[in-house]
Protein backbone atom coordinates (compact mmCIF):
# COMPACT_ATOMS: atom_id res chain seq x y z
CA UNK A 1 0.00 0.00 0.00
CA UNK A 2 0.78 3.84 -0.62
CA UNK A 3 -0.41 6.48 1.71
CA UNK A 4 -0.38 10.33 0.10
CA UNK A 5 -1.30 13.49 1.98
CA UNK A 6 -1.78 16.89 0.42
CA UNK A 7 -0.99 20.39 2.05
CA UNK A 8 -0.80 23.60 0.66
CA UNK A 9 -4.45 24.77 -0.37
CA UNK A 10 -6.35 27.56 0.45
CA UNK A 11 -7.96 30.71 -0.85
CA UNK A 12 -6.01 32.74 -3.24
CA UNK A 13 -6.95 35.93 -5.84
CA UNK A 14 -6.83 35.41 -9.83
CA UNK A 15 -4.18 35.64 -11.05
CA UNK A 16 -2.21 34.31 -7.76
CA UNK A 17 -0.72 31.64 -7.20
CA UNK A 18 0.13 28.56 -4.51
CA UNK A 19 1.72 25.51 -4.56
CA UNK A 20 0.26 21.96 -3.51
CA UNK A 21 2.73 19.09 -1.95
CA UNK A 22 1.83 15.64 -1.44
CA UNK A 23 4.20 13.15 0.59
CA UNK A 24 4.38 9.56 -0.28
CA UNK A 25 4.55 6.51 2.42
CA UNK A 26 4.64 3.14 2.24
CA UNK A 27 5.18 0.75 -0.38
CA UNK A 28 6.83 3.87 -2.64
CA UNK A 29 8.77 1.59 -4.90
CA UNK A 30 6.29 0.26 -6.61
CA UNK A 31 5.18 3.87 -7.94
CA UNK A 32 5.33 4.43 -11.98
CA UNK A 33 3.76 7.53 -11.78
CA UNK A 34 2.25 10.35 -9.84
CA UNK A 35 0.04 12.79 -10.87
CA UNK A 36 -2.69 15.44 -9.53
CA UNK A 37 -6.84 15.69 -10.11
CA UNK A 38 -9.36 18.22 -9.94
CA UNK A 39 -12.91 17.58 -8.94
CA UNK A 40 -14.75 21.56 -9.22
CA UNK A 41 -18.41 21.75 -7.55
CA UNK A 42 -20.98 20.25 -9.55
CA UNK A 43 -18.38 18.19 -11.76
CA UNK A 44 -16.80 14.78 -12.41
CA UNK A 45 -13.14 14.55 -10.76
CA UNK A 46 -10.76 15.74 -14.25
CA UNK A 47 -6.93 15.34 -14.73
CA UNK A 48 -4.09 17.63 -14.19
CA UNK A 49 -0.78 16.88 -14.75
CA UNK A 50 1.52 13.79 -14.23
CA UNK A 51 4.96 12.55 -13.47
CA UNK A 52 6.98 9.53 -14.31
CA UNK A 53 8.48 8.81 -10.95
CA UNK A 54 11.59 7.43 -12.65
CA UNK A 55 12.55 9.76 -15.60
CA UNK A 56 10.49 12.49 -14.68
CA UNK A 57 8.42 13.16 -17.99
CA UNK A 58 5.75 15.34 -17.62
CA UNK A 59 2.18 15.99 -19.24
CA UNK A 60 -0.48 18.42 -18.45
CA UNK A 61 -4.26 18.86 -19.55
CA UNK A 62 -4.60 21.32 -22.06
CA UNK A 63 -6.24 23.64 -19.76
CA UNK A 64 -3.27 24.71 -17.35
CA UNK A 65 -0.03 24.36 -19.71
CA UNK A 66 1.90 27.13 -19.29
CA UNK A 67 0.68 27.84 -16.03
CA UNK A 68 0.73 24.87 -13.64
CA UNK A 69 4.28 22.75 -13.10
CA UNK A 70 4.21 19.16 -11.95
CA UNK A 71 7.29 17.99 -9.98
CA UNK A 72 8.90 15.19 -7.76
CA UNK A 73 11.53 14.94 -5.00
CA UNK A 74 12.16 10.83 -5.18
CA UNK A 75 13.89 10.91 -2.27
CA UNK A 76 11.99 12.70 -0.14
CA UNK A 77 8.59 11.29 -1.77
CA UNK A 78 7.02 14.75 -2.83
CA UNK A 79 5.52 15.66 -4.98
CA UNK A 80 4.31 18.63 -6.34
CA UNK A 81 1.96 21.06 -8.06
CA UNK A 82 3.75 24.89 -8.71
CA UNK A 83 -0.11 26.91 -9.92
CA UNK A 84 0.30 29.92 -11.65
CA UNK A 85 -1.45 32.71 -12.91
CA UNK A 86 -4.70 31.00 -11.35
CA UNK A 87 -8.13 31.74 -13.01
CA UNK A 88 -11.57 31.03 -11.30
CA UNK A 89 -12.47 28.06 -12.82
CA UNK A 90 -9.37 26.78 -10.96
CA UNK A 91 -11.24 26.47 -8.01
CA UNK A 92 -11.65 22.27 -7.04
CA UNK A 93 -10.29 20.02 -4.59
CA UNK A 94 -7.12 18.81 -5.75
CA UNK A 95 -5.91 15.47 -5.52
CA UNK A 96 -2.60 13.49 -5.60
CA UNK A 97 -2.68 10.43 -7.07
CA UNK A 98 -0.06 7.54 -7.91
CA UNK A 99 -0.43 3.92 -9.62
CA UNK A 100 1.91 0.99 -10.33
CA UNK A 101 2.96 0.02 -13.64
CA UNK A 102 0.20 0.36 -16.18
CA UNK A 103 -0.19 0.95 -20.18
CA UNK A 104 -3.70 2.60 -20.82
CA UNK A 105 -5.10 5.86 -20.31
CA UNK A 106 -3.36 8.01 -17.75
CA UNK A 107 -5.96 10.81 -17.60
CA UNK A 108 -8.62 8.05 -16.01
CA UNK A 109 -9.14 8.40 -12.88
CA UNK A 110 -10.27 4.55 -12.52
CA UNK A 111 -7.04 3.46 -14.00
CA UNK A 112 -5.10 4.76 -10.34
CA UNK A 113 -4.25 2.89 -7.51
CA UNK A 114 -3.65 5.09 -4.58
CA UNK A 115 -5.28 8.82 -3.57
CA UNK A 116 -4.83 11.21 -1.46
CA UNK A 117 -7.67 12.88 0.66
CA UNK A 118 -7.91 15.99 -1.25
CA UNK A 119 -7.06 19.47 -0.09
CA UNK A 120 -8.97 22.63 -1.97
CA UNK A 121 -8.03 25.37 -3.47
CA UNK A 122 -10.33 28.16 -4.15
CA UNK A 123 -9.46 31.02 -6.34
CA UNK A 124 -11.86 34.50 -6.08
CA UNK A 125 -12.10 36.99 -8.66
Amino acid sequence: QVQLVESGGGLVQAGGSLRLSCAASGRTFSISRMGWFRRAPGKEREFVAIITWGEGTTGYTDSVKGRFTISRDNAKNMLYLQMNSLKPDDTAVYYCAAVRPYSGDYSDDRNWDYWGQGTQVTVSS
